[in-house]
Formats: C-alpha cells, sequence, structure tokens
C-alpha cells in the first residue's frame, strides 16, 4: 500500500520524519517495502499490509495506526458532504435481488464536465501507482485510496430507465469490461444490471457500454458492499485482478459506503467537476451487527506474559475505534465494523501487543511441566534411510506429488487412480500411485545431460483409494554398478546389484526379508521379485520394462533397474530396537562348500535351510559363487557358499564346526537334494 507522507498527514499531525514512522510501523507490524522522494520533496512509504488486514488498504488506516502508535488524534474526514438518505427516489432506483451477497448497496445522481482532473489529484494517484484518466473516473480511485472503499461511476445516460438492479447474472449473458474485452458470465456471478442488462461485474470490473466519457453530462456514483467470497469467486473465474476486488475479497465495511459517497460528492464539487442532483439512495437489507468480545486481564496476561496497565488497554483499542467497556475482571470490548478480523479475544490481545510493543513481553522459557513426547518414530526412520542411500551413493530427488493420468496406469490400476475434481492441467491430473514415476522423469532429465551413471531415491508419499496415503520409499538406478576405476572398466548395474541394495534397506530397516519371484506390469519378465516379511507384501524391484523407460524419456534399450518398498508396512513387522553388543573376543571360523542344486531353487530358500541346520555358532552365510556350463548338468547350477562360525565365550574346536557342518549338509541334501561338489 502506498501512501504519500503529506496525504497521510492529513489525517494525523506525525511529529516525526517519514523514516522515523517507518521505523516505528515496521514494529507494529507494518513492514515499509520502499520509501522513495518525488520530485516535490514528498516522501512516499510502501507499507506491507497482510491479507487478514483490509482496513488498512487505505490512507486513513494507516493513519489511523499511526494516530495510535504515538498517542495522537485522529483527524475527520475532510470535505465530506452531508447529503440526504432515502432508499429510493425519482432520479435512481435501486433493488437488490441477493441481499446474501450485497448487504449494502449506495448511489447517488449528479451532473457533471468530464475534463482532466486537478494536478493535485493527479500527482497524488501516481504517486499511488494509479493513472489518472478524467476527473470523475480519478475521484472514485481517490476515495478508494483516502478511504478503501472501492467505487465506480456509470454514465446515467447509458443505464435503462436509471434503474440498478443488483443480481445474479442470467444464462448466457456477457458483459464487456472497461478492459475491452467481452467476458461469459455464469449464473453465480453477481453482476449490477440496469432494467435491461449486465452494466459491471460487481465488486471487479465496470462495462465499457456505461463508461463515463468526454460526452458524459451525468453519472451515477455508485459505493457498495459486495460478499468477500462472491467476489473471489468471480474473480478467479474471469482472471481478472483489480484494486477493487482486492479490498472486497478480504472484506470492506458496511458502513463505509455512505461515507464514501459523502466524500466523492464532496470532492466533485471542490475541483469543478460537478454536483450531486438529487438525494442519496441507500439500499441495505441486511445491517450490520457490531461484535463484542469479552477480555479478562488473566487471559491478556496469561498469552503476552506480562500485564499491560489497563489505562494502555483503554488507549490503544480507542485509538483503533474498538468501544472499551469495564465488565467484571476484564472488559467487553466493541468490534467496529471495519475490523473484518477481529473475531476472538486472542485478536484483541494481538492489538493490544502490537502497540505495547514485543519488544517489552519478557523473553523466557515456559516451565517445563511434562517430559516432551516422544519423537515420531517415522521422521527417525525416513533420517536413516537417507543416510544409508547416500552412503551407497544415491541422490535424494524430490518430485511432484500430482503427475498425469498415463504414466500412473502401469503402477496402480485405474479404479485404484486418485485423480483431482480440478486440476491445474492434465500434467498433474492424478496424485502419484507410486514414487517410481517421477524419479524415471528425473532419471531422464540427468540422461538428456550427459549423465550416464545416474543413482536417484525417495522417499516420500504415494496415494490409491484403497490403501490410502501410505510412505514409501523408491529407487531408480542406470549406468555403472560401481565408480569407475583405472585397473578395469566399470560393470553395468544388474538384478543382484539391486538385490544387494534391497538386502542393505532390510538391514537399515531391521526387517529380515524373503525375495520371490514376481511378475509385476512394470518389471521386466524374469528380471521381477517381490519383497516380503512373512506374509506380508513390502514392494517390488527389478528391471524396468523397456516401453515404461520409453514412455518417460528414456531409450528402449536403456537398463534400467528400480524398486519400491513400503515404509508404513515394513514399520508394523520391523523387529526389536537395534542393540549394540560389544566386538567379539574369540576368533571365527569359515567353511567353504559348494552344492549342486536345481537352477530353480532360490538362494533364499537355501540360505533359510543352512542357517535352522547351524548351531547359534553360526553367524554369517554368503554365497560368493555361481557357476553353470561345462560339467555341470543341465537343469542345475553350482553355488559355492561360505559359512562363519563363532561363540561368544570360547574358541571353537573343530570337532564342533565339523559336527555343524555335518548338520548342514544333511539338511540341504534331505531338503533340496543338494549334492556337495
Amino acid at each position: 500500500m502506498k501512501v504519500p507522507f503529506s496525504w497521510l498527514r492529513e489525517f494525523v499531525d506525525v511529529p516525526v520524519s517519514a523514516a522515523d514512522m517507518a521505523r516505528t510501523m515496521s514494529v507494529r507490524g507494518f513492514a515499509v517495502e520502499g520509501l522513495d522522494t518525488l520530485p516535490d520533496g514528498d516522501v512516499v512509504l510502501d507499507f506491507e499490509v497482510t491479507a487478514n488486514r483490509p482496513d488498512a488498504m487505505s490512507i486513513r488506516g494507516i493513519a489511523r495506526e499511526v494516530a495510535t502508535a504515538y498517542d495522537l488524534p485522529l483527524g475527520p474526514v475532510p470535505d465530506a458532504a452531508t447529503l440526504g438518505s432515502v432508499e429510493s427516489g425519482a432520479d435512481l432506483t435501486v433493488r437488490i435481488d441477493r441481499p446474501d451477497l450485497c448487504p449494502r448497496y449506495v448511489g447517488a445522481t449528479a451532473s457533471v464536465s468530464v475534463r482532466p482532473s486537478p494536478d493535485w489529484i493527479q500527482a497524488r494517484l501516481r504517486a499511488c501507482g494509479v493513472r489518472p484518466i478524467n476527473n470523475v473516473v480519478d475521484i472514485t480511485n481517490y476515495v478508494l485510496l483516502e478511504l478503501g472503499q472501492p467505487m465506480h461511476a456509470f454514465d446515467a445516460a447509458r443505464l435503462a430507465q436509471r434503474t440498478i438492479v443488483v443480481r445474479t447474472a442470467g444464462a448466457a449473458e456477457t458483459i464487456r469490461t472497461l478492459d475491452g474485452a467481452q467476458r461469459p458470465l455464469t449464473q453465480d456471478m453477481l453482476v449490477i444490471a440496469d432494467a435491461a442488462r449486465p452494466t459491471a461485474v460487481a465488486g471487479v470490473m465496470g462495462g465499457a457500454d456505461s463508461e463515463v466519457t468526454s460526452s458524459t453530462s451525468d453519472i451515477v456514483f455508485e459505493s457498495a458492499a459486495f460478499a468477500a467470497l462472491s467476489v473471489r469467486r468471480t474473480s478467479k473465474a474471469l482472471g481478472l485482478k483489480t484494486e477493487a476486488s482486492m479490498r472486497f475479497e478480504r472484506g470492506v465495511d458496511p458502513e463505509l459506503p455512505v461515507l464514501a459517497m459523502a466524500r466523492a460528492c464532496a470532492l466533485l464539487e471542490r475541483v469543478g467537476a460537478g454536483r450531486a442532483t438529487g438525494t442519496m439512495v441507500d439500499c441495505h437489507p441486511s445491517p450490520s451487527t457490531q461484535r463484542t468480545i469479552a477480555l479478562s486481564r488473566a487471559r491478556l496476561s496469561g498469552v503476552l506474559g506480562l500485564t499491560v496497565p489497563d489505562a494502555d488497554v483503554r488507549r490503544i483499542l480507542s485509538g483503533l475505534g474498538f468501544g472499551v467497556t469495564v465488565a467484571g475482571a476484564g472488559w467487553d470490548v466493541q468490534v467496529p465494523t471495519w475490523r473484518v478480523d477481529a473475531t476472538r479475544d486472542v485478536d484483541i490481545i494481538e492489538e493490544i501487543a502490537r502497540h505495547h510493543g514485543f519488544d517489552r513481553i519478557p523473553v523466557s522459557f515456559p516451565e517445563l511441566r511434562h517430559a516432551p513426547p516422544a519423537g515420531d518414530p517415522r521422521i527417525a526412520q525416513a533420517r536413516h534411510l537417507r543416510s544409508v542411500m547416500t552412503g551407497a551413493g544415491f541422490f535424494e530427488a524430490m518430485t511432484f506429488g500430482f503427475i498425469a493420468a498415463a504414466p500412473a496406469v502401469p503402477f496402480a490400476g485405474g479404479d485404484d487412480l486418485v485423480t483431482l475434481a480440478n486440476p491445474l492441467s492434465e500434467t498433474f491430473a492424478v496424485l502419484r500411485p507410486s514414487l517410481l514415476p517421477g524419479l524415471l522423469d528425473s532419471v531422464a532429465h540427468n540422461r538428456r545431460r550427459e549423465q550416464p551413471d545416474v543413482r536417484l531415491f525417495e522417499v516420500g508419499a504415494r496415494f490409491a483409494r484403497a490403501a490410502g496415503e501410505r510412505r514409501a520409499l523408491a529407487f531408480a538406478w542406470i549406468g555403472a554398478a560401481d565408480a569407475p576405476h583405472w585397473s578395469a572398466p566399470p560393470a553395468a548395474v544388474t538384478f543382484f546389484d539391486a538385490k544387494g541394495l534391497v538386502d542393505r534397506l532390510s538391514l537399515a530397516l531391521r526387517v529380515p526379508i524373503a525375495i520371490d519371484r514376481q511378475e509385476a506390469p512394470w518389471l521386466q519378465p524374469g528380471q521381477a521379485a517381490a519383497i516380503r516379511a512373512g506374509d506380508t507384501a513390502l514392494g517390488a524391484f527389478g528391471r524396468l520394462r523397456p516401453e515404461i523407460a520409453e514412455q518417460h524419456g528414456l531409450q528402449a534399450e536403456d537398463v534400467v533397474f528400480v524398486g519400491e518398498i513400503d515404509l508404513d508396512a515394513a514399520m508394523l513387522v520391523s523387529a526389536a530396537p537395534a542393540r549394540v553388543s560389544s566386538l567379539p573376543r574369540f576368533p571365527s571360523v569359515a567353511r567353504d562348500i559348494a552344492l549342486l542344486v536345481d537352477d530353480t531353487l532360490a538362494a533364499a530358500d537355501l540360505r533359510a535351510t543352512i542357517r535352522a541346520a547351524g548351531t547359534q555358532a553360526l553367524m554369517q552365510v554368503r554365497e560368493f559363487d555361481r557357476y553353470q556350463g561345462t560339467g555341470i548338468p543341465d537343469g542345475k547350477v553350482s553355488l559355492a557358499l561360505r559359512l562363519t562360525f563363532r561363540a561368544v565365550d570360547r574358541t571353537l574346536t573343530d570337532a564342533e564346526v565339523q559336527d555343524a557342518m555335518t548338520a548342514v549338509l544333511d539338511a540341504v541334501r534331505t531338503r533340496h537334494g543338494a549334492v556337495q561338489r
């Protein structure tokens, strides 16, 4: 809100410079974004007014705050004419069909001579960033800036039967607005019409067919109150944002239209542009009621942490226009009609705190009566997983939760997609059923920028109609499996590299998982696996189908390994919290065995059998070789495994280790038909 200092001083005689006043107002919630000096020596202050304070979007509104800050009287509105008031007049008829959307409409007629405004009005309008047009239109803009009440002027000769009807638009009605655009109207839009057609979009912009021109001799001034929600919806639907709509959207004082009309008519005579020709028509079917809020001294001191003297409470609230009446252990505060934001006692306390001084509130820590609640375990889980993934060489990505429908379908059935009722575009039509579509777009983005090796992961939410919102971790891996080294060319990432990453995540989640074969619409058959913990499905991983890779901008020959784990499900089946044990004091013993087994046997099943047959001393089972070829029968595979044994209380003997190995070999022979090589 641009405020010329000279204009402000017409309402309050500020005893300090503009710069000093700016510093004072900054600590009272009105930061000054700019301070410019004009050629005539006047200073323009650009105040930042928050959206909840429409009363401060005017010179007088800022002046009221300044007067309270310096404990000065607020001057009256200058040159406000006294006009008689009637509900309808012979020179103008007003009818409100939608009082819920327009609680008050004030109109007045005037005879005018349209010409340029005086220099002083033009200078003030330009200082506030408004382009002067002519003396009639400039007066409406002047009143808007001075009092915060949007106004409009119609050419009376262009109003059929000199009638104003406040109604909603009819079916298929249109209007040509002042910017020259022909705009279609919908039946929920409030318009100002004459006896035949719409002449303005209520609270947003006037119509070109009734605009004031150089040939206009009689006008109708409009000063009204419109429902904020109605103006906001209309402004958004039409794509029109004006100075008037910005004020109406936030809420205007229903008592202000009368004062604004009187001020406009007075200015009309002062600048020699014309004079009012009749009485003011005040149509007020929905009178406003004044709110009263009870405020106790205990509540005030409890919220602020200090005691504000009663005299200061009365001074501050009275200066801001509130009525204050002593009531019991506090006050009854009458809220002025222009303070649409003050609805609770804490709103009144905020006003007292602003002008009493936030700097006077003591800085102290509150007394802790209870232990703070434990942190959300999901946050700790996500933080740990991010550490694990970055340690594995992956970079974290953050992608949109809204995606297009086509890339979402392979990751969820069409009936399970969560669609948006009013998407910004088709690119953001559904909530993502998986984190992978966004990750794949990011992989393609990096590949197009000559990044051959890309490792990305994301921790975030995914959505489905049946399951609702679920947290997940997803990864995408393309290119080399390891960092480049001079000794050998890097090997390309394989299914087993992706499986190793899943194993690492299993340890981080403290969830013993099993990996089974799975067919998924987004994974390549034969290179796809399900991740399970007992009977609980946690996710899947494998090689991405080439057609899906192409859909995201990758090449069909690009080999991309992806995976996704349901973190909420993993948390439900996670093991007990990790425990730290001391380093082993006794040496381990390793035994290597090579087994001939069916090539369809899952390595996880073989490991499970070995662990079940081994003693408590069996610490680790790890495959280190897999061979098929010469010397191996068809349908068979040779697996080499290393078994590590260690006891926590002694050094194992060869006999103990041999007994454990014999038990293991008997178990794999019996259950899987394995043959030791």
